[in-house]
């Protein structure tokens, strides 16, 4: 069962980790009250870290532009942070592997995209490095979250894991997930082991990929719309807000920002 933001004790929180799609965004889109948010998050001095499945391209907007201290996407396959001027780049596998491997992920998406009528590419697909990502209801008319589960389990058969997020299905050759890539950041970049100091760091999603980062973060949130998902999880988070999407984002900094 899920708990209401007001039995949580916040004041020891050091920072938040966060999905973007429909966690930070509503309805495709960043709003100001989110932004602004993130803004007041960062402002007060909170480590302040999108973890998403977007793509690369994204990330490096998010990284050198949004008031983050970095950002980990493609579902973990990276990580992208500002520092001294300039963009850090780290990935989990090297150059020439993802080359090889974009090259079988073509192959791999004709075949589920003949197999799934109504899928398509997502539109973000030419600026990722590592992934796959097949979209179900952002760029093309909704279908049931049943035809997502379907293409999860192509990708799986095809030697993929596997992940359903709130608008695409993402695949990727490898066993890293957000969790993975998050552990690697904050040890390499912040000195931080959250095995240790999980009590310190909230997370907050919204869909089955998050599932790593909810089962793992002691104080994980859910925005209200995770209740779409309700069954499908894996894991759930601790906590939800009573608002949806980046209102509900904006909900839980209120409460971070108010029990300092």
């Amino acid at each position: 069962m899920m708990l209401p933001l007001r039995d949580w004790d916040a004041r020891e929180i050091r920072g938040l980790l966060f999905d973007i799609d429909d966690t930070l965004t509503t309805d495709g889109r960043l709003g100001a009250e989110a932004y602004l948010a993130m803004q007041r998050l960062h402002e007060a001095g909170k480590l302040v870290v999108p973890v998403t499945g977007r793509p690369a391209g994204w990330c490096d907007q998010i990284a050198r532009l949004w008031p983050a201290d970095a950002v980990v996407g493609e579902n973990g396959a990276l990580y992208f942070q500002r520092c001294e001027g300039r963009l850090l780049r780290c990935f989990h596998d090297p150059e020439a592997l993802r080359a090889e491997r974009r090259e079988r992920l073509r192959e791999i998406a004709r075949r589920i995209l003949d197999a799934v009528p109504g899928s398509a590419l997502a539109s973000d697909q030419p600026y990722r490095e590592t992934d796959l990502a097949i979209d179900y209801c952002e760029d093309v008319p909704a279908l049931p979250l049943e035809a997502a589960e379907r293409i999860a389990e192509l990708m799986r058969k095809e030697g993929l894991t596997a992940k359903i997020s709130s608008i695409h299905v993402n695949g990727w050759f490898g066993d890293y997930d957000k969790l993975v890539m998050t552990r690697r950041l904050f040890a390499g970049r912040f000195g931080v082991d959250l095995d240790r100091d999980n009590a310190h760091f909230a997370f907050a999603g919204d869909s089955p990929n998050d599932a790593p980062m909810f089962a793992f973060f002691r104080h994980s949130v859910g925005v209200a719309n995770v209740a779409r998902f309700d069954g499908r999880l894996g894991a759930s988070p601790k906590y939800v807000t009573r608002a949806a999407a980046g209102t509900g984002f904006a909900e839980l900094v209120d409460h971070l920002l108010r029990v300092r």
